[in-house]
């Protein structure tokens, strides 16, 4: 079993790679204890605790946060549901990086390194590693649904592969919250949440907006223009943060916040297409 210690140099090596005994000789060890430092607190605050954890081989860092919960910290509050990289649930950051912990394999890490896990900075804390990302769902429902086009029925939508495919990347996204943890315009400026949607739903605008059969300007809803002036399209200054730490590598800035911003450009300033939504208005 392994036991809890304090210790006063982040950068201390563990004491020492604990063999299995049954490793040729020479080979590195398959086993090795690491030193985790873990953000343990709730709402009134909190800090940072040392953990000497053994790590076995082709780990991830949610199995050592297990480890830790069964043999050292039974109270350690983390959320986890599929650890498969699927549901986004373990969210968190670790050595100050947004990542999933079910992804983060140890063998990224030196062995002597101190790993550091505290919970999502953009987020209240809730416990631990838990934050609250309700922020996240009163975003999602201000965002307006597709809008189905009039005279066709459920299941006869038909659509070619190539009006899709700039959008269906988007549809990989598992709402993990990592790029909207990372996006500087609310990670450090807490001001901005009102009125700023954040990547991952200026991209579900995107990919309504993109959608061949949304029918939403002929409702009379300019995704455009909501992007800009109801979800903060223009606080986004596009420095690709979000792209970094997405776990299904979608390319959220360049597949979708710019080409949005280029799209709500047009609309406002470009006259042939001022003169033709115009147009298209008077005639509904």
């Amino acid at each position: 079993m392994t036991t809890a210690t304090s210790q006063s140099s982040e950068g201390s090596p563990a004491s020492g790679a604990a063999s299995t005994g049954t490793e040729p000789a020479g080979a590195p060890a398959t086993s090795y204890e690491a030193h985790f430092r873990v953000w343990r607190g709730d709402t009134d605050g909190g800090g940072l605790e040392d953990f000497r954890v053994e790590v076995h081989e082709g780990e991830v860092v949610l199995d050592i946060i297990h480890r830790l919960q069964a043999t050292q910290a039974p109270d350690l509050a983390v959320r986890w549901n599929c650890k498969a990289g699927k549901c986004g649930s373990c969210s968190a950051e670790i050595n100050g990086r947004p990542r999933l912990m079910c992804m983060t394999r140890m063998s990224v890490f030196d062995r002597a390194q101190t790993i550091t896990v505290t919970p999502m900075r953009a987020f209240p804390v809730v416990r631990d590693l838990v934050t609250d990302v309700g922020f996240n769902y009163t975003k999602a429902r201000e965002v307006p649904a597709f809008v189905p086009p009039e005279g066709v029925a459920p299941g006869e939508y038909r659509m070619q592969q190539e009006d899709v495919d700039r959008s269906q990347e988007f549809r990989k996204c598992i709402e993990c919250f990592l790029c909207q943890d990372t996006c500087h315009v609310v990670r450090d400026h807490e001001e901005n949440k009102a009125a700023f949607a954040g990547p991952r739903f200026l991209m579900r605008v995107a990919e309504l907006d993109m959608h061949p059969l949304d029918a939403a300007e002929d409702a009379g809803l300019d995704r455009k223009r909501t992007a800009q002036e109801e979800h903060g399209l223009g606080y986004c200054n596009i420095t690709k943060c979000c792209t970094e730490v997405c776990p299904e590598g979608i390319r959220i800035t360049d597949n979708a916040l710019i080409p949005l911003k280029e799209r709500a450009v047009d609309r406002k300033y470009d006259p042939l297409v001022w003169l033709g939504s115009k147009i298209r208005r008077r005639g509904r």
